[in-house]
């Protein structure tokens, strides 16, 4: 049974998406990603190269190696639902952004179980304090890979994977596999959007087959 929102969207289709990166001046990577009303900014410090001195080869030198320090940090604009999962989307653009080496890049979609047992995706602020239960699902991205012959893993692919899981609230084995199986669907959409904001800034070679 369907639930009406008053968005008037369906209860798979997701909000408008947007992506920006390279947002802050100071950061070593940086992205904006918004979906509706919901907005997080997230940063990434480090690893930073040390500066070039002016060295003679030919005299003694003493080599000292730092640990880099390094950090991930977000802030939200405006918060109207599916929080986690858009601070996650941002996370993954400001590494990208940043040239941090990544095995693959991972899209977050937030699932909601009404009490009526229709799943709804990306829901706002409003309905998630209306439904009875939510998960915050986190895929690896099925279109766009960030290395080389990134094949399966264990003898399953990547896109049949998972993450992260985080759910709230009381829902049946069935319910939660309802929701596995619709936010899974709805990852072809953010894979799709997160690999044309990306590929244009990463190199050809460590992108995927298309």
């Amino acid at each position: 049974m369907e639930v009406d929102r008053e968005d008037g969207r369906t209860p798979t289709m997701l909000r408008p998406l947007a992506c920006s990166r390279t947002v802050l001046n100071r950061a070593h990577g940086s992205a904006s990603w918004s979906q509706g009303d919901t907005k997080v900014l997230a940063a990434v410090y480090g690893p930073k190269a040390g500066t070039k001195k002016n060295e003679n080869p030919e005299k003694a030198s003493i080599e000292v190696i730092w640990k880099p320090k390094t950090g991930q940090i977000g802030k939200v604009v405006n918060d109207d639902g599916a929080l986690l999962p858009c601070a996650i989307n941002a996370a993954c653009a400001a590494l990208v952004d940043a040239g941090i080496p990544l095995k693959h890049l991972a899209v977050a979609i937030c699932c909601c179980l009404a009490e009526t047992g229709c799943v709804i995706l990306d829901p706002t602020k409003l309905e998630e304090q209306k439904m009875k239960a939510f998960v915050y699902l986190v895929f690896p991205n099925s279109v766009l890979s960030v290395v080389q012959d990134s094949g399966p893993t264990n003898d399953e692919p990547m896109e049949h994977g998972i993450i992260t899981s985080v759910t709230h609230g009381a829902m049946s084995v069935d319910d939660y596999f309802n929701c596995l199986k619709s936010g899974r669907a709805a990852t072809a959409k953010l894979s799709n959007f997160l690999r044309s904001r990306l590929q244009n800034r990463l190199p050809s070679d460590l992108l995927g087959d298309t």
